[in-house]
């Protein structure tokens, strides 16, 4: 088992040190782990700290930490890489002059709007809210490459204070076949997230509905993440969501070197 969704106190909303994450995923039997650090470049403003990583400090850490378990687990250098079209550049600048295994892509703004501070969704209906999610994930798959997987697809729905969260309107659907189409004809995956379950929507990211469609459209390529902050929320409930992707079909789960997928049978 592994898990390629984790985020060290590099990430400014994380505490955990590397090494603490990794001694975890040992405790746990974990074979694999990777670490996908924020990197959300020209951030709006909102209370968070400020999110750029300073990257030498962290590849020191990271190759330290990296070789001292070597012996016990896999450690894959990963990044999360939150688009917003006046950042893809620098993002890419920084992707170019390391050598990473993994890349998430994730939306995390909206027209310069932070989704988890809620920002985004005032004086929107929900309907509005969650079709320009969409149509900019949809614009950022076009106008973006360098990534394995495109995490946590519908995260629209964790912050959104609306009573109904579903996605029961047929203008999402059309553009989720779009999203899910094209990721596949880049070669793209998606990203099954755990953390759905933490944020009491009782499913990952994305919702069982979309992993299937995925599967349905000849999609292959899935990664499975905990998108951890903490020691405690690593591999959460793995188990469970590894038996839904075999009830739908899947028979691989991916791993990635140098960008390049490798599967491995469930």
């Amino acid at each position: 088992m592994f898990d390629y969704h984790i985020h060290s106190n590099f990430s400014s909303d994380s505490n955990m040190s590397m090494e603490d994450a990794v001694k975890k995923a040992i405790e746990l039997n974990l074979d694999e782990i990777a670490f996908t650090d924020h990197m959300d470049l020209l951030y709006p403003p909102v209370s968070y700290p400020v999110w750029d990583i300073n990257y030498e400090d962290y590849m020191n850490e990271f190759y330290s930490v990296k070789e001292k378990y070597s012996s016990m687990i896999k450690i894959k250098l990963g990044s999360e890489v939150g688009l917003q079209p006046h950042s893809i550049e620098k993002s890419l600048e920084i992707l170019n002059s390391y050598s990473f295994d993994f890349v998430i892509a994730s939306t995390h703004v909206v027209d310069f709007q932070d989704l988890a501070d809620g920002v985004f969704y005032q004086g929107k209906t929900k309907q509005q809210a969650y079709i320009r999610y969409f149509e900019e994930t949809l614009n950022f798959i076009k106008s973006f490459d360098k990534f394995c997987v495109y995490g946590h697809l519908d995260i629209v729905k964790r912050y959104g204070n609306y009573e109904n969260k579903d996605l029961d309107k047929e203008e999402y659907w059309d553009l989720i076949d779009e999203i899910l189409k094209l990721l596949i004809l880049k070669g793209k995956g998606i990203e099954v997230n755990t953390s759905g379950f933490r944020y009491g929507l009782g499913m990952p990211h994305p919702e069982y509905k979309i992993i299937k469609r995925f599967y349905e459209l000849g999609g292959e390529i899935i990664t499975l993440g905990s998108d951890a902050h903490s020691t405690e929320c690593i591999a959460y409930m793995f188990n469970y969501t590894v038996d839904m992707l075999k009830s739908i079909g899947f028979k691989y789960l991916t791993k990635f070197e140098n960008l390049e997928p490798i599967f491995v049978k469930i």
